[in-house]
């Protein structure tokens, strides 16, 4: 599981994004960080935006609500959640990343 700190009123998390991706979805954990595959390309931050519209969706909150702390012109990025808990991340992460597990066990 990868570590999601409490910071203020918001929760951080490190991301390694994909970008130029066949679909969009959580892949994996690389290190201490979420691995998250967009389609959009790295340019005029359009993967940047495709992370963020990702996450809001994917975790159920409005996109004002996600953001870029750090990592904006780099594959590894800290995204910034207003609103949620560490336990609601943490917890959805883990549902996200048993069932990508159970895909692969069945690939097999």
């Amino acid at each position: 599981m990868i570590p999601v700190q409490q910071r203020g009123d918001a929760v951080t998390f490190s991301v390694r994004l994909h970008p130029k991706a066949r679909r969009e979805r959580i892949a994996g954990v690389v290190g201490d960080a979420l691995k998250l595959d967009v389609i959009a390309p790295p340019v005029e931050g359009k993967a940047n935006d495709a992370c963020i519209r990702f996450l809001a969706d994917f975790l159920k909150v409005p996109r004002a609500s996600v953001s870029i702390a750090a990592g904006a012109g780099s594959r590894n990025k800290v995204i910034r959640i207003v609103g949620v808990s560490v336990a609601a991340v943490e917890s959805t992460f883990a549902a996200a990343l048993a069932r990508l597990s159970d895909s692969v066990v069945e690939e097999c």
